[in-house]
């Protein structure tokens, strides 16, 4: 049977599950599910590559919970099907997920990550379960307590296997693998299966089948994509304080690459008159919910986060998004510019990338199939030429101003210009002389007029006054 003609209830799935995913409204599986749920039903151990957005958490929830469809002998009230993820914003889907496909079987499923009260994980793990979806780190460190029985588990699933293997939760990974019964079964996902991702799928799985699915690539036909190469950071900061203030910015994320750059640009970025506030993987679970709740009543205006953090934010207000600092996976930049041009709105992405980023934008450029245009602001211009990224000769395009707002300062305006004598006149001062919004009594002590300023931070990389909260709307 061809793929093209398959649909779900030629799947051998269980008459509750098709259920669900009729009240869901879908009927034909994806290439990856239509391949990988018949290897799974069979009892196969599974080595699957599979991108994010071609319907992988179904290729695996699905046949799981064919599996709970039949009742287990024991009486452990541990759980018959574990699911590690790399995140607990991807462990939050894959739960969600499972409770969605299996709420006609009565599958019980808990979600145990780190930024959880322990207390309330505890009485979870307390209760029978049949699915239990964990980031590693938190997972190993119940089990080390005894308070998880694993005892009755019948299938191991670990989802976006490569990025576990780029957070170095690997020895986790291989430390409660050794803690499972060894008659189970084991299903790998991830990005790539080459390299280390291969080895390790070799020592965990039993005589794998191995299925390699394309991801369909996006055009984003409603997000214009803009690329800006800058010299330094001083640079950096002036011409994102010029995208910020823009007339036709309404919410942004702004993505740094590390969790303590996203708290600092975010102190800085308050500090500068804006409705800032970060969203990364330290923040309590309480934290982000209440920062994603201000961000969607319009309280915060820019949200600078990272990747992981900001996974399935679904706000239709975000109208730019900036790679402040450009993704290490080209995965993720898709990720990142689909926050905005939601919901058949239009939307912006800009990229900044110093000359020797120029190799990832050709990575990000192969992956989606699209070239990214480098463009120049009037006022802002670095002072290398954009390095040629396709034929020869080519150029960045000068002078740019869509949409009546985009059109950089005037020669009267603060902010770089481009020659050495204003770089070097106030090196410190990125973002200009503007006020905080709406809290002219807030202290700054030992701060100037803007982000990255000339006050000296200590060697653990804090300054030296007092540190803000990371909510700053």
């Amino acid at each position: 049977m061809s793929l093209e003609n398959t649909s779900f209830e030629n799947l051998d799935l269980n008459p509750a599950i098709l259920r669900a995913l009729e009240e869901a409204g879908y009927v034909n599986p994806t290439p990856i599910q239509a391949q990988a749920i018949p290897e799974v039903l069979a009892g196969h151990d599974l080595m699957a590559s599979a991108q994010t957005g071609t319907g992988k958490t179904a290729a695996f929830i699905l046949p799981a919970l064919n599996l709970l469809a039949t009742p287990h002998p024991s009486k452990s009230r541990g759980p018959r099907i574990l699911v590690l993820t790399p995140t607990r914003e991807l462990a939050g889907q894959v739960n969600e997920a499972a409770r969605k496909y299996g709420k006609f079987i009565r599958a019980r499923t808990v979600s145990i990550v780190g930024g959880m009260p322990y207390p309330l994980q505890n009485k979870l793990l307390s209760q029978p379960l049949d699915i239990l979806v964990a980031t590693p780190g938190r997972l190993l460190d119940h089990m080390e307590r005894g308070r998880i029985d694993m005892s009755r588990l019948q299938m191991l699933i670990l989802d976006e296997a490569d990025r576990m293997l780029d957070m170095g939760f690997m020895p986790d990974v291989e430390r409660i693998c050794n803690a499972l019964p060894a008659e189970r079964q084991t299903l790998l996902f991830s990005a790539t299966l080459d390299g280390n991702i291969g080895n390790i799928a070799r020592q965990i799985l039993r005589n794998p089948k191995t299925i390699q699915v394309a991801a369909q690539k996006e055009k984003h036909a409603n997000i214009e994509q803009r690329l800006h190469f800058v010299d330094d950071m001083n640079h950096k900061n002036k011409l994102l304080e010029h995208l910020l203030i823009g007339a036709e910015v309404n919410q942004a994320i702004v993505f740094t690459s590390t969790k303590r750059h996203a708290d600092l640009l975010a102190e800085d970025l308050y500090a500068a008159g804006h409705k800032t506030a970060a969203l990364h993987g330290d923040m309590t679970q309480g934290a982000r919910n209440r920062t994603l709740t201000k961000l969607r009543h319009g309280d915060v205006k820019v949200l600078v986060a990272t990747d992981v953090a900001a996974r399935g934010i679904d706000v239709h207000g975000i109208t730019h998004v900036i790679n402040y600092d450009l993704p290490k996976f080209a995965e993720d930049y898709v990720h990142r510019i689909g926050r905005t041009g939601r919901a058949g709105n239009m939307g912006v992405a800009v990229s900044f990338a110093s000359h020797a980023d120029r190799y990832q934008v050709r990575k990000i450029e192969q992956f989606t199939g699209q070239r990214i245009e480098a463009t120049v602001i009037e006022g802002f211009e670095p002072k290398r030429p954009a390095p040629r990224m396709d034929g020869p000769g080519e150029r960045p395009r000068t002078g740019k101003k869509p949409g009546g707002g985009y059109k950089g300062r005037s020669q009267g305006a603060q902010g770089y210009r481009g020659d050495n004598q204003n770089r070097s006149a106030n090196p410190g001062q990125s973002f200009g002389d503007r006020k905080p919004a709406g809290n002219s009594n807030r202290q700054d002590a030992g701060r100037g007029n803007g982000p990255f300023t000339t006050q000296k931070r200590n060697e653990g990389g804090r300054s030296n006054s007092a540190r803000r909260p990371r909510t700053f709307a």
